[in-house]
Order: C-alpha cells, then sequence, then structure tokens
C-alpha cells in the first residue's frame, strides 16, 4: 500500500514478531485504518506502519499499543497527521503489496 502523505500514519515498534502481529491485528480492527507496510529493524525489532485519518489513526494506534504491550513488550508509538510527501517513500520502502 503506497503512502504518499495525503493521511495520517501511524508507527507501532516492538521487540519481535509475536506482539507486531497482535499489535496489527488489534490496530486493523480497531479503527478504519489501512496497514501500509512492516519493517523488520534488526535487534528483533518489528515496526507496523499504518495509514487513515487522524482520528482513526491516533485510535488505532494507541489500541494496538496496549495490545502488543499485554503480549510483549512495545518499544514505541508514534502518530503523524498529514507529513510531508517524502516521509512517503520512507514508509513505502517495504509496502505491503510489493512481494
Amino acid at each position: 500500500m503506497r503512502f504518499r502523505g495525503e493521511e495520517a500514519v501511524g508507527f507501532i515498534e516492538t521487540i519481535g514478531l509475536v506482539p507486531a502481529l497482535k499489535a496489527a491485528d488489534v490496530m486493523l480492527k480497531a479503527a478504519d485504518v489501512e496497514l501500509i507496510s512492516y519493517e523488520n529493524i534488526g535487534s528483533t525489532l518489528v515496526t507496523i506502519m499504518i495509514k487513515g485519518d487522524v482520528a482513526a489513526v491516533e485510535a488505532s494506534v494507541e489500541a494496538g499499543a496496549i495490545a502488543a504491550d499485554s503480549i510483549g513488550k512495545l518499544t514505541a508509538k508514534n502518530v503523524i497527521p498529514r507529513p510531508i510527501p517524502a516521509v512517503g517513500d520512507i514508509v513505502s520502502v517495504h509496502d505491503i503489496d510489493h512481494q
């Protein structure tokens, strides 16, 4: 899913894949958001990236953070409302539609 910066973008970062997957599942069920991509950063850090309108992304990230922290280690969470388009190039490097 290519992100071009027109909407808010949200991030959840965890230690390990299991809490990241739990967060992704909860995030996508909690609000009307779309999964952009994920990133295995190294040292077992995994980041899940979503997009949508600001309120939906905020609600989704909060729900995902709680879910991830309940079964593993949440290391970071963030919402950027309507970031500059160049951010889209960064978060779309591993977009889920690019297999």
